[in-house]
């Protein structure tokens, strides 16, 4: 199974949405919350090159982006090779 870390907010319906397309994918993935703790928001700011919303996702360490792009990679079949089915 790939390692697969998603930065999350409060009350974000991306974040909602990309939770259900991993979960209809069968895969598992860790949720970090950036809600209350800049430092992670921080970390999380870097490790996307800048990018400030939320989700960002990344498997393997690839930074995949947000929800729309996550998506797409469902969408173009490219997510079932990214994770290995």
């Amino acid at each position: 199974m790939k390692n697969i870390i998603m930065y999350t907010g409060p009350m974000c319906a991306f974040c909602d949405a990309a939770k259900r397309l991993f979960k209809r994918n069968n895969a598992s993935f860790k949720e970090i919350d950036i809600g209350n703790d800049i430092k992670i928001r921080e970390e999380m700011i870097k490790k996307s090159n800048g990018r400030r919303t939320v989700p960002q996702i990344f498997i393997e360490d690839n930074h995949i982006g947000g929800y729309e792009d996550l998506r797409a990679l469902e969408k173009s079949g490219e997510l079932k090779n990214i994770l290995g089915d």
